[in-house]
């Protein structure tokens, strides 16, 4: 659960900016500038809703408004492409839904297209206006579910330049170019953001550096540099972190354990892999255990 007294402060800001901008609509009606405001406003509510608080199906109608006002507007003002932001967000879920649940959202006027909504949080990400760098991270995200490594890191490397500061960007980077399996890069990448996070005073989020360190230390395994990458295997398993990066710690501590043939151990670290996979619902981290377990790792 969030903070009450942010969850409050939040709660009390986007009514503000809700009952402002529904005013600004009533005063001009299907005027794309007014409807986009209302569009946005609603748009982040429903994304609080869903994520922080956890409740899809309450953030429904707010995510259906935002939708219906943001294609609103690239009808009446096409060239408005930050409204391809939410069109193109909402498309693209849409399309990544079960059959059932595809259609139940057609019937609710949600529309799909994969390709239709990447090309519209593309040129949203190009429009330079304010929702340009929320399209960039969106594209990050995608361009990874789409296994489409290198588009994801033109646009990391893009952010990287515009938030210089923000060191979760090279965390990013790295993971994104281990999965592209670009493993130098990603060694690069995370070196530096671990630099970054050693003089970094700003809060960290929940389980921070073990997420540093398993990243770091599975970009060394990859390399083939053993005696660097335990240490910090190791030490991410000594910090607080969620069950799942602590689960491909214990997979990567494996795969050493394979390269100098002690299988016992090996299938050992596998094994808790794959417990804490399975308890944190990583699907990716439970298959990569059971395929090291039973195939010793080269």
């Amino acid at each position: 659960q969030p903070p009450a007294h942010l969850a409050a402060r939040f709660n009390r800001h986007i009514a503000r900016a809700l009952m402002l901008a529904e005013a600004n609509l009533a005063r001009r009606p299907r005027t794309p500038e007014a409807l986009y405001q209302v569009g946005a406003t609603v748009g982040l509510q429903a994304s609080y809703v869903a994520t922080v608080e956890g409740r899809i199906l309450g953030a429904f109608r707010a995510a259906r408004r935002a939708y219906d006002a943001h294609e609103e507007v690239l009808v009446l003002a096409p060239s408005r492409r930050d409204a391809g932001l939410v069109v193109g967000t909402y498309r693209y879920v849409v399309s990544a839904m079960s059959l059932p649940i595809r259609m139940m959202a057609y019937v609710a006027g949600f529309g799909g297209g994969k390709e239709e909504g990447l090309r519209l949080i593309e040129q949203a990400a190009t429009s330079n206006t304010e929702a340009s760098a929320d399209a960039k991270f969106a594209l990050v995200l995608l361009y990874n579910r789409e296994a489409r490594y290198g588009d994801a890191l033109r646009v990391l490397g893009e952010l990287q330049r515009l938030y210089p500061r923000n060191r979760i960007l090279w965390l990013e980077a790295g993971a994104t170019a281990l999965r592209a399996g670009r493993h130098a890069e990603a060694e690069a990448h995370l070196s530096t953001g671990r630099r970054m996070l050693a003089g970094d005073k700003r809060p960290r989020m929940f389980g921070e550096e073990a997420l540093w360190l398993q990243k770091h230390g599975a970009s060394l395994v990859a390399l083939g540099k053993r005696g660097e990458a335990e240490p910090l295997l190791r030490r991410a398993l000594t910090l607080e972190s969620r069950k799942w990066v602590a689960g491909r710690a214990h997979a990567e501590l494996g795969k050493l354990a394979d390269l100098t043939r002690d299988r016992t151990a090996a299938r050992q670290h596998y094994q808790q892999a794959l417990t804490l996979a399975e308890q944190d619902n990583d699907e990716i981290g439970a298959a990569t255990a059971r395929r090291w377990m039973a195939t010793p790792y080269k």
